[in-house]
């Protein structure tokens, strides 16, 4: 049965109050999603005109999430009227916008003018809407792009939160091993310490390698905003990992590693964090087969005689800020991150981790 959009009435969800909130994780959790609240920033509802809650779709910056329809009314208008609103709304701050869905239900989205990005079996699908594309960001990196006179032409995707001598020691160990070495920064915001300044202490840490290229990685390598666990939670967080590296590597071969003629990619060896750690496996199961090389590298001492317990981790520099030991992990840190966590310049960070809860 079709119904007419006048058979709907839709609202926007009061984030601050909590029997609305309740109401609606009822639908939700019914329908097999988690809802988390402060995940997004726009919720709304479309309800019958019995006053039940038929639908929902939601937003955080430009992805789309928790978008939902009661199966009764997925015939309906619903479903293209929920991902119309949101989209609209993304528009408004936002040249794209992302939604991250299980592949069984992408065909829906591509419906309604949603380009496929890159889908990871059988968890979920990756797609694009709006005014840029993929392509887009393909044509920058062109225009970056440097001519080489081999093929000896690496890559590198770091975040530097902060950047450490450990980051520096892979960048020059790539530098040193190839003609040319394309760096990718994490260009989303967030972490602690802001892309501007990430950049800032990179750009002058490795200042004196010629050949290494940085570039901002944009929104199409390593995005943690559009991370898909919401709609997942039946699903182990090591598959949901697994999932999200492989559609990243995927992206990263069909869609950047072409257009830079890239052959290598280096990585840090991961032994701590199980995110890091599902990358990497991604990367050595899935890059060789499009020949790409995986150049996995040890993670170096504070010391100098190498002990397990002082490898460098931007994670540890973090640690001690918040425990007012700074002084504990400078052997960590290049003169450039040195002197910007001993200055003013810092106040404001170092204040934002002394008070976080999380990894900062």
């Amino acid at each position: 049965m079709t119904f007419e959009d006048t058979d709907f009435r839709q609202e926007l969800l009061d984030l601050e109050n909590p029997l609305d909130i309740k109401l609606l994780n009822t639908f939700l959790t019914s329908l097999g999603f988690n809802y988390i609240k402060e995940e997004v920033d726009t919720t709304m509802i479309i309800y019958n005109l019995n006053d039940e809650i038929i639908g929902t779709g939601s937003l955080k910056g430009n992805t789309l999430k928790y978008v939902v329809v009661a199966p009764a009314f997925r015939e309906t208008t619903a479903f293209p009227l929920i991902v119309t609103y949101l989209a609209d709304k993304a528009l408004e701050n936002n040249k794209q916008c992302f939604v991250y869905t299980k592949p069984e239900t992408a065909k829906l989205f591509q419906a309604l003018g949603y380009s496929l990005i890159a889908t990871a079996e059988p968890l979920f699908s990756v797609l694009e809407f709006g005014y840029k594309t993929i392509k887009d960001f393909q044509h920058h990196l062109k225009q970056h792009k440097i001519e080489t006179t081999t093929n000896n032409i690496a890559a590198i995707v770091v975040n530097c939160n902060p950047f450490t001598i450990g980051h520096r020691y892979l960048i020059e160990k790539a530098s040193e091993e190839n003609e040319l070495v394309y760096l990718f920064v994490v260009s989303e915001n967030l972490s602690v310490f802001p892309f501007e300044i990430r950049w800032k202490l990179i750009e002058e840490g490795i200042s004196h390698l010629k050949n290494v290229k940085m570039l901002a990685t944009g929104p199409y390598i390593v995005s943690g905003a559009i991370f898909p666990n919401y709609f997942l939670k039946k699903e182990s967080w090591s598959l949901i990992s697994e999932k999200q590296a492989e559609i990243d590597v995927k992206i990263f071969i069909e869609y950047i590693a072409p257009v830079l003629n890239i052959k290598k990619r280096y990585i840090g060896c991961e032994a701590y964090c199980e995110t890091t750690a599902a990358y990497n496996t991604a990367m050595h199961e899935i890059l060789p087969k499009h020949n790409i090389e995986v150049v996995e590298c040890e993670r170096i001492s504070a010391n100098k005689d190498f002990c397990e317990k002082d490898y460098i981790s931007a994670s540890k520099i973090r640690e001690a800020i918040k425990q007012d030991k700074l002084n504990d992990v400078l052997s960590s840190l290049p003169e450039c991150t040195k002197k910007f966590l001993l200055s003013e310049d810092s106040a404001e960070i170092r204040l934002k981790i002394i008070n976080s809860n999380g990894r900062h």
